[in-house]
């Protein structure tokens, strides 16, 4: 796991009228940072969204409909895990989570059911100096977003 990536595993409560499921409060020791914006995103399928950073502001993403692949690449040379790739699936089926992405880690995703909605707080609303962009293909991060899952 990258250093500050922070998983939150969701608890759903389900009965005969269908689920209450809380997602984040603002007392949770992993909101710190606290709110400033809230968005969503309706991709489709094999969408590919990457490489995102920023310097400041922290993101938290959560997938309520379809299924996506997060993945996140350290790119802060004091962090304990520099250069280093994490991948997490994230939607309907693959358990309800959200995942804090901290500043100076690069995140992008993949769609991988037929359209997925990711909904995202940010710390910091949107500053164009913050929005920083990386290549897809970028050859210092090395990653391959058209690989497919091996056949076994």
């Amino acid at each position: 796991m990258i250093d500050g990536v922070v998983i939150k595993e969701l608890k759903t409560y389900p009965d005969e009228r269908g689920f209450f499921r809380e997602i984040i409060r603002a007392t949770d020791d992993f909101f710190a940072e606290g709110f400033a914006q809230w968005s969503q995103s309706k991709m489709f399928r094999d969408v590919i969204k990457a490489w995102h950073i920023h310097q400041q502001q922290v993101d938290w993403w959560y997938v309520p409909m379809g299924c996506i692949k997060t993945v996140l690449h350290d790119l802060r040379p004091e962090s304990p895990t520099y250069r280093q790739t994490q991948e997490i699936l994230m939607g309907e089926d693959f358990g309800e989570k959200v995942v804090k992405i901290p500043p100076g880690v690069a995140h992008g995703c993949r769609v991988l059911s037929g359209e997925a909605y990711l909904f995202y707080i940010t710390s910091k609303t949107y500053n164009p100096q913050d929005e920083g962009r990386i290549p897809h293909d970028d050859p210092a991060i090395g990653y391959d977003w058209l690989k497919r899952v091996a056949i076994t």
